[in-house]
């Protein structure tokens, strides 16, 4: 996949944003947690961006210009950075498995990432990719 640039953020450096996100206001989620190849990542949301989203990384220690910002919602889909089809397909399944949460959490309604990351549910190993 490759960049594509988004409606849903609205700050005039927006592609540096992305290329940047801050991951100290972040809570990262191992694939052991989720059942996915990669690392996944959650914020409430920055002051930036209007539309949802999520970032992945290849492992924990992460480098913020090589992560992919996938949009969760209205589409699943990324939106900066390159995933494989078939780690964006899983992905997509945990993503469906896990909206509500990811959302509420997004929004603020879950403020807390602890909280967050306990609701959060892998995806079955029927369904692994």
């Amino acid at each position: 996949m490759r960049h594509v640039p988004s409606s849903n953020c609205e700050h005039p450096h927006h592609d540096r944003l992305l290329d940047e996100p801050d991951l100290f206001l972040m809570s990262n989620l191992p694939p052991a947690h989720t059942g996915l190849p990669v690392v996944v990542w959650i914020s409430l949301r920055p002051d930036h961006c209007s539309g949802p989203c999520i970032w992945v990384s290849r492992g924990a220690k992460a480098v913020p210009a090589e992560m992919v910002t996938i949009s969760i919602r209205p589409d699943i889909r990324v939106l900066h950075g390159e995933l494989s089809e078939t780690d964006l397909a899983s992905l997509r399944e945990w993503i469906r498995l896990n909206n509500d949460v990811l959302i509420a959490h997004w929004n603020g309604k879950i403020p807390s990432s602890k909280d967050a990351i306990a609701a959060i549910r892998p995806i079955p190993k029927t369904i692994r990719y």
